[in-house]
């Protein structure tokens, strides 16, 4: 499935939580995603509309984010936009092709990009290899 839901449609497929994070830019606790430690191959996809966000190569562990991360994000699924919200001055990680929330970038990642997106597990579906 990929294209943009209406709001309407995804108020009824998404849990109350998962609404939260995508829709209205909340955040998963830390440490608790589902896909914190996943290490199988594959494909994460944005859980509102299904567009390839992640492939599972560019994971890594970051023994403290708290988060999933990842290096670089496939082609242009995402977009990014500054978010100044709570004090902080901060890259927002958004699908593109529905506008979701899913986490922000920030520039202390591994190489070959030296980013890290940090996802919340919430916000992702995976597609094993």
């Amino acid at each position: 499935m990929t294209g943009a839901p209406s709001e309407d449609e995804l108020r009824e497929r998404l849990d109350e939580n998962e609404y939260r994070v995508l829709r209205e830019k909340g955040t998963e606790p830390r440490g608790t995603g589902e896909y914190l430690g996943k290490e199988d191959d594959g494909v994460y996809r944005c859980k509102a509309c299904g567009a390839e966000l992640f492939d599972s190569e560019t994971k890594f562990d970051t023994e403290n984010s708290g988060w999933p991360s990842f290096y670089d994000a496939i082609s242009d699924n995402i977009e990014l936009e500054e978010d100044n919200r709570h004090g902080m001055n901060r890259t927002e990680v958004l699908c593109a092709e529905c506008g979701s929330h899913l986490g922000h970038v920030f520039q202390d990642g591994p190489d070959p990009t030296g980013k890290r997106f940090c996802i919340n597990s919430v916000c992702l579906s995976f597609d094993s290899e």
